[in-house]
């Protein structure tokens, strides 16, 4: 119900804002609203999400006497892209705000955003070099830069180490390998109750656009016209992730499996790392191992690849404190000293290079890790540069979830995987150009 109402929002909001912008717009006054959530994006706990938005607007009304920075609070992610809608609906929409990487190309498509290209070329602080590739792509829209990151999580392999310890199996570098991956898995898959059925897995929750990634696939063009399903490096791909399910012998494995231990290898994000590592959080989830990440294993045509999802945060088109909302922004997103806030304020992390490797950074992550750990940033910084950006066009999600349905069809009947993709690529482009 809470899907369709944020659909019904978005397409009213479509309408809205095509309808030529007729409402008033950002108040003249030297107030800057800004758009916030109450929660953590990457659905962990956070009992800290107010703190970096005050000490930026604290540090930014100083810098700035008579302008005042304020938000509204307790807006939880589930409600906000209708509370955005509606804002946007009545023309009071903030002058900044949090955007959604799953609302990033409607409100885009439709006008929503300001574009922040001009600011950017004619700001000589600005390097957009600042940020890794795929941080700073996510905010792009047919060439235009029309928002920033905020906030970002690279999608990362967990391992149990302790399983694979018992299993006299060493722990793979960051530089392994799908066949690496694969005879892992093979190895600790075992039957440990005499039931003919196995009780301990090789990996849970390995999707097929995981291995497509590594094995660098494009599912789409640029534009949104193209897709390529049917390549034979994603059919790969494809057939390599259904590979790493056979071995579970059609046991469901779930993720829980993996809390209690039973499971070597499971893809997560960033973010439930930096949760679930420290004290008092560790406890409440992988209390009986010792478990850490590692990058996805590469694919024979292409490498240690994975996705990364974004927070992003832009300025709204009918803002009238453009250049003061553009100051704003850059204070969230690209001062190093408020970014290096997500690091003690949230379980993300920076989209800029020189934060994600910087001492303090390490300093803060190595004081939250349990039993004298630490966090490996330099396996961050080699994720996060080779890190893929999700394509940006309006109907994305809607291709996505046709290629969903297509690929389960497809490996349904393997004898014709091939032909199958084949057919799926057609329908799909059929889709996107019509």
């Amino acid at each position: 119900m809470a899907g369709m109402r944020k659909r019904v929002f978005l397409w009213l909001l479509f309408g809205g804002v095509l309808a030529g912008g007729l409402l008033a717009g950002c108040k003249g006054e030297r107030v800057l609203r800004v758009g916030i959530l109450a929660e953590s994006n990457w659905d962990v706990p956070n009992g800290t999400v107010y703190e970096l938005i005050d000490l930026a607007a604290e540090r930014f009304e100083a810098e700035h006497p008579g302008v005042r920075v304020e938000y509204v609070s307790g807006i939880l992610r589930e409600d906000y892209s209708e509370w955005l809608a509606e804002q946007i609906l009545l023309g009071t929409e903030p002058d900044v705000f949090l955007v959604l990487s799953e609302d990033f190309n409607m409100l885009a498509s439709v006008g929503a955003l300001m574009d922040l290209t001009p600011f950017i070329e004619r700001d000589s602080e600005f390097d957009q070099g600042a940020y890794y590739p795929a941080a700073y792509a996510s905010g792009q829209w047919n060439s235009r830069q029309m928002a920033l990151v905020y906030e970002c999580v690279p999608r990362l392999m967990f391992v149990n180490r302790t399983l694979l310890r018992e299993a006299g199996i060493e722990e793979p570098d960051s530089d392994w390998t799908w066949e690496d991956f694969y005879e892992i898995c093979r190895a600790v898959t075992a039957d440990r109750d005499g039931n003919g059925l196995p009780d301990r897995f090789g990996c849970y929750g390995y999707r097929w656009t995981d291995a497509a990634y590594a094995n660098g696939c494009r599912l789409f063009d640029d534009a949104g016209q193209e897709c390529f399903v049917g390549d034979p490096a994603v059919e790969e791909a494809l057939l390599f992730a259904e590979r790493i399910e056979q071995l579970n012998e059609g046991v469901p494995v779930t993720a829980q499996d993996f809390d209690l231990g039973n499971v070597a290898f499971q893809p997560l994000l960033f973010s439930e790392y930096r949760t679930y590592s420290p004290y008092p959080w560790r406890i409440k989830k992988y209390t009986g191992f010792e478990w850490g990440c590692l990058s996805m294993p590469a694919g024979p045509g292409g490498g240690n690849v994975s996705e990364l999802d974004v927070l992003l945060m832009g300025i709204g088109a009918r803002c009238r404190e453009a250049g003061l909302a553009w100051e704003f922004l850059k204070t969230m997103t690209y001062d190093e000293s408020m970014q290096e806030q997500i690091f003690r304020f949230s379980q993300g992390a920076s989209g800029l290079r020189g934060v994600v490797t910087s001492a303090d950074t390490r300093a803060h992550l190595d004081a939250d890790m349990p039993n004298d750990g630490t966090m490996d940033l330099e396996l961050l910084n080699a994720v996060m540069e080779t890190a893929v950006a999700k394509p940006a066009f309006r109907r994305y999600g809607e291709a996505m979830a046709m290629l969903e349905e297509g690929v389960g069809e497809a490996l349904a009947d393997d004898r014709n995987v091939h032909t199958a993709l084949i057919i799926l690529q057609r329908r799909v482009k059929n889709f996107l150009i019509n």
